[in-house]
């Protein structure tokens, strides 16, 4: 079929507009790239633009020379398979309750849910809590306060209610299936979308984490990624601070100033790695996952 003039040049218009997007969107992930492999003079003069200007690793040495990068790495891992674990755990099971028709009272509960999301007990408050748990310095203390997301629950609820009907329970109830046979046996096998899209929701979350480990976790040995790598930066601006009085240590100075630029961008690029490599694997799920999940409540 010939397309009119004017549907070319809406096509066009749409695809010059989604160009620029993708440009504006992609360029600084871009840069952040090079400049984290170029010389530090350059990124720090403002040369590196399209392309890696002097390569060198001297970024990433630098971060790796600190024994804690790869102690914060495993614990940020332990902490974010123990928290998506739990998370699943709990999330699942609450959201397939309260998609059943036969839940009494799931009105209100999903209420009491809801309420969370807009009030919250405070810092303090949550603090001495945790303490009077006695919590403290535990990753139990990272993970269980946030062990379930209401959001991410009321997402898996709508996909529980879309796709696993009342009928299809029937039927299993004919052949002497219980409710906890069903969500086991039936509810969750056919629940993949859903399940990688909270993987991903809440793995991402717990990765990227650092405030609640820099309010309650004091042990240097059981910091996570987020907060040695944060840690990292600011003992080198610290060292930063001090006055030179000779031109050999203003060079030193100037030259430590550069290569730490270098470093805020390596450190980035370490810190994304994890979620870029889980995300091939669930990108089938994604689109499906959040379409259904929010069609409606």
């Amino acid at each position: 079929m010939k397309r009119c003039r004017e549907d070319v040049i809406f096509d066009a218009v749409v695809f010059i507009l989604l160009t620029v997007i993708l440009l504006v969107v992609a360029y600084p992930l871009y840069w952040v790239i090079i400049s984290s492999i170029s010389d530090p003079a350059a990124v720090s003069g403002g040369k590196v633009l399209y392309k890696p200007i002097g390569f060198t690793l001297k970024g990433y040495a630098e971060v790796f020379k600190n024994s804690a990068v790869m102690k914060g790495f495993l614990n940020s891992l332990i902490y974010t398979v123990c928290g998506v674990c739990i998370n699943l755990i709990v999330t699942l099971p609450t959201a397939y309750a309260l998609s059943r028709d036969r839940f009494g009272g799931k009105k209100a509960v999903t209420l009491f849910y809801m309420v969370t999301m807009f009030f919250g007990g405070g810092l303090i408050p949550t603090y001495l809590v945790i303490r009077n748990l006695h919590m403290l310095n535990t990753m139990w203390a990272l993970i269980l306060p946030g062990c379930l997301s209401v959001y991410n629950m009321i997402v898996a609820r709508t996909f529980f209610k879309s796709n696993i009907s009342e009928e299809l329970y029937e039927a299993a109830e004919i052949d002497g299936c219980t409710q906890g046979q069903f969500f086991f046996r039936i509810a969750l096998p056919l629940s993949a979308a859903i399940t990688a899209i909270l993987v991903l929701y809440y793995g991402v979350g717990h990765w990227n984490s650092y405030f609640s480990a820099l309010v309650y976790i004091s042990d240097s040995e059981k910091y996570p990624l987020q907060l040695v790598l944060r840690n990292i930066l600011i003992t080198n601006e610290t060292a930063l601070s001090q006055t030179a009085t000779t031109e050999a240590a203003r060079a030193a100075l100037r030259e430590k100033q550069q290569l730490i630029d270098v470093m805020k961008y390596s450190l980035i690029i370490i810190s994304s790695i994890p979620v870029l490599l889980l995300y091939p694997f669930i990108q089938k799920h994604f689109v499906k996952g959040v379409m259904i999940g929010s069609l409606k409540g």
